[in-house]
């Protein structure tokens, strides 16, 4: 039960807060191996209650480091301010760690140019250096790695080491905590990146919402405002002449009345444009918007030769399902694909459309509700015989299908909607050209289906 509801909880984050969360604990990790080099760093002429005091000091300061990058990484985010007091305490504890270790142990070990006090500085100085780069600035962490550099160098002078072992020890301890450092700051800016992206796709599914209000909104103000405006004018015109006992008063009336219904016609035509739906125009935008939000979509298929009722409802359908993708799922790719298929001589057109990155079922007693999307896509396939079904497939998958019946398949019809293309003309006089019934392409409804509401794949909507 806890392992699925930890499941649960990494599935419901986003793709930046899996990256911040996983490269946090990569860092921080790094440091649980701290008091481990130390071992392999003294000698035998460290006694055992030496020993065990180092390895308590280490792992301070490896605690001390690590909360240093966590704060230091919320920093670097512009999440709170500068974590002086932890930068403070790391340095605290890494000055009297060395000072510590060189005044218990000045000399070098037997047969080693090193003792113990260089090995708590290469211990130390790395995991010191990598931890404050993450809350500092570039200039001021070349600043502090100069620093360990000239320690290690001077902890080794103090041990007795010459000159041409000392130098190429520090300079080589140099390149360690630079490689680590760099490491370091590299993978917080790569956070920093990966949450830039995530905010940009959100602020361009926002701009792309609002540039449509505005298109909406600027229809509306050419097409009804001047007619309103015109209203307005007439009607204060009507005013006047009724009180002065005109007879183009009502002529006047009249006219508001003819533009009243002519901007009424023209409004029901603008929200009939909003309104409709085609297949291929929406599995089109369907791959642009999924494609923003960094959705591989894949389309197979198309709704060429379908009517216009079954294209309008099947576009619906994939409007419908690229919401559910976007707002109830971290969906990586998804898969759009229309397909015929025929039972017992009655031939259906099948559109299914399926994605991964989906929570899983609603767990016992739990309850999550969904928006009026698929409810309103379900009554539009059941006015034409069809049907609609969603559901979710472990570990990660959610899949919606949508059924509408077709035209019978005649011999050398279309393999995709029934249709059969007329036949060739013979050369010569055209017949008489009588009357016939329209045998286009269109949906002929079998049955109604009562679809009950389907589940959404794993945020609830807000």
């Amino acid at each position: 039960m806890g392992g699925s509801r930890m499941t649960d909880r990494w599935r419901r984050r986003s793709q930046a807060e899996r990256w911040d969360l996983g490269t946090r604990i990569m860092l921080c990790g790094t440091y649980v191996f701290e008091p481990v080099w130390s071992a392999t760093m003294l000698g035998p002429e460290v006694g055992v209650f030496a020993r065990w005091a180092m390895l308590i000091w280490l792992t301070l300061h490896a605690l001390a480091c690590a909360l240093l990058v966590h704060a230091g990484m919320d920093h670097y985010l512009g999440r709170r301010p500068r974590p002086v007091r932890l930068i403070a305490l790391v340095c605290g504890l890494t000055v009297v760690g060395v000072v510590a270790g060189v005044a218990a142990y000045p000399d070098a070990q037997p047969g080693h140019p090193d003792g113990p006090a260089s090995g708590l500085v290469v211990v130390m100085a790395p995991a010191f250096v990598a931890a404050v780069s993450a809350a500092v600035s570039l200039p001021v962490t070349a600043g502090v790695l100069a620093a360990a550099t000239v320690t290690k160098f001077a902890v080794s002078r103090i041990e007795g080491a010459p000159v041409s072992i000392a130098l190429p020890a520090a300079i080589g301890l140099c390149g360690l905590v630079a490689a680590w450092t760099l490491t370091f700051r590299v993978s917080t800016w790569g956070v920093k990146s990966v949450w830039e992206m995530e905010h940009s796709v959100r602020l361009r599914a926002r701009l792309a919402v609002a540039e449509e209000r505005l298109r909406f909104a600027r229809d509306l103000h050419d097409v009804i405002g001047r007619n309103l405006s015109v209203v307005a004018l007439k009607s204060e015109l009507a005013v006047r002449l009724a009180e002065r006992g005109r007879s183009g008063a009502v002529e006047e009336m009249r006219e508001v009345r003819r533009i009243a219904e002519e901007s009424l016609t023209e409004m029901r035509e603008v929200v009939r444009g909003y309104r409709t739906a085609d297949l291929d125009t929406e599995l089109a935008g369907a791959r642009a918007v999924l494609a923003s939000a960094g959705v591989h979509c894949r389309v197979v298929g198309d709704g060429h030769g379908l009517s216009t009722e079954a294209q309008s409802t099947l576009g619906w359908v994939v409007r419908e399902g690229t919401t559910n993708v976007l707002r109830h799922s971290e969906a990586r790719t998804c898969t759009v694909s229309l397909s015929r298929s025929s039972t017992g001589g009655a031939d259906r057109l099948t559109l299914t459309m399926e994605n991964d990155g989906a929570a899983g079922p609603v767990p016992a007693g739990g309850h999550r509700p969904i928006g009026n999307g698929f409810p309103g896509v379900a009554e539009r396939l059941a006015a034409l015989g069809g049907s609609v079904t969603a559901g979710w497939e472990p570990p990660d998958r959610f899949r919606l299908t949508a059924e509408l019946p077709l035209p019978a398949t005649a011999s050398g019809g279309d393999p995709v909607t029934g249709v059969t293309p007329p036949p060739p003309v013979p050369a010569g006089p055209l017949p008489a050209q009588g009357k016939t019934a329209d045998t286009g392409p269109g949906v002929v409804p079998e049955k109604t289906a009562t679809t009950g509401p389907l589940p959404a794949q794993g945020r609830e909507t807000r």
